[in-house]
């Protein structure tokens, strides 16, 4: 009660006419972040609920933690393990939180101060859609992307695929993904390859030692696309220091790849959350797999190599599938709205993201450009079905005459 009777106390010294004026934007910013904004709507509104934007945003934040936490495990643990070190658990962790903290601050100050910028400009309220975003985008990033890539990425999502569109709600592209987008295209040696995926360096002192004979940073999709096995079942998933991958290793997290993206665990408890919660719809999740399902079953009847021959599960527990389809395809503002299209939208990114990663070796991972892909025709998408739903209705009607 204190923080609030101390709100209420300064609040004037924002609102017109007092001597802070300019930042209203701001006071009003934090003020609606800690507490549920007292305003009413008098008219046009038919249902009021105490959980707003940020309530929800928060939401999406909280689901996201068990994917960060084990990706600060993982990116230890690879480190580690590519200087053959035996570290404690707390120093493997502690060492991928030292890692990725930077970029996750690098990301939000850009983000949330080009955002406090625009509103304060244009006289408006903060939007909070890059609570989820600015954290996102380092989730989805090599480790050893530079800051300065982070924050001119960054920059350029909220600008070009955000501001101009008119800000929150109105962008047709996923802003953390037109981040990734940005660097894969601009700095591809940055985004790609073998050198990006373990951090081998030391982190602020901690971690330091010389690289093992053999290692090799490559991600397993990166492995199998650039394999000369003719079948699948001649090729085996390696770690960094050249033994077996099991299915156990891809299911928890303990491989090469952006921090966020590794463990299917933490993504799953993540889904369970935004499901229970009503978040993330769980229909345009589903549909996404199956989707992939289909797209795989189809390319292992005409199977010619071992990319082709895959099996399902390891294409959901590889790269970053399992997380687009929970987070990224699952973003209220660029997917599908109507029930319908929620099926349709995440069928495509199935399909698109299974064939990508199939059948162009330059990139075995189709996840990002298959939703960015598909937020241009998610409008389309709504749109034929509630065409469709119009002249069902009107059939109906004729009938009844």
């Amino acid at each position: 009660m204190s923080l609030r009777n101390f709100l209420d106390k300064i609040k004037p010294n924002f609102e017109e006419g007092g001597k802070f004026h300019w930042l209203n934007s701001t006071f009003d910013a934090f003020e609606t972040f800690l507490y549920v904004p007292n305003k009413t709507s008098r008219s046009g509104v038919h249902i009021h609920d105490a959980r707003d934007s940020k309530r929800t945003m928060v939401i999406v934040i909280l689901a996201l933690i068990p994917a960060l936490l084990m990706g600060m495990y993982n990116v230890g643990y690879q480190h580690y393990l590519a200087v053959n070190v035996q570290a404690s658990f707390i120093e493997t962790f502690l060492y991928g939180l030292l890692a990725i903290l930077p970029q996750i601050v690098v990301s939000y100050v850009v983000g949330l101060g080009i955002e406090f910028a625009m509103a304060q400009v244009k006289k408006e309220e903060v939007a909070e859609g890059f609570l989820v975003s600015g954290m996102l985008i380092p989730m989805i990033l090599p480790i050893d992307t530079p800051l300065w890539m982070i924050a001119v990425a960054t920059a350029f999502a909220v600008i070009f695929a955000k501001e101009v569109f008119g800000g929150t709600g109105y962008n047709i592209f996923n802003v953390a993904l037109i981040a990734r987008a940005f660097l894969f295209f601009a700095y591809p040696s940055k985004m790609s390859g073998d050198k990006v995926w373990v951090r081998t360096g030391d982190t602020f002192g901690m971690g330091a030692g010389n690289v093992v004979d053999g290692f090799s940073g490559a991600t397993p999709l990166g492995q199998l696309a650039v394999t000369d096995a003719s079948r699948f079942g001649d090729f085996t998933f390696m770690s960094t220091t050249g033994n077996p991958l099991s299915m156990w290793d891809m299911f928890v997290g303990l491989i090469p790849g952006s921090v966020g993206e590794v463990s299917t665990l933490a993504i799953l408890l993540g889904a369970i959350l935004l499901i229970i919660t009503g978040v993330g719809s769980w229909k345009t999740m589903l549909s996404v797999f199956l989707g992939g399902l289909f797209t795989v079953g189809l390319l292992n009847l005409v199977a010619q190599n071992a990319a082709m021959e895959m099996p399902p599960l390891y294409h959901f527990l590889l790269g970053g599938f399992a997380f687009g389809a929970v987070f990224m395809a699952t973003d209220p503002v660029t997917s599908a709205r109507t029930e319908k299209g929620k099926w349709i939208y995440g069928f495509l990114i199935g399909v698109v993201a299974i064939l990508i990663r199939t059948f162009n070796p330059g990139y075995p991972e189709g996840m990002m450009l298959a939703i960015l892909f598909m937020n241009a025709f998610a409008p389309l998408i709504d749109f034929y079905v509630v065409d469709a739903n119009i002249k069902r209705r009107l059939k109906r009607a004729a009938l009844k005459k």
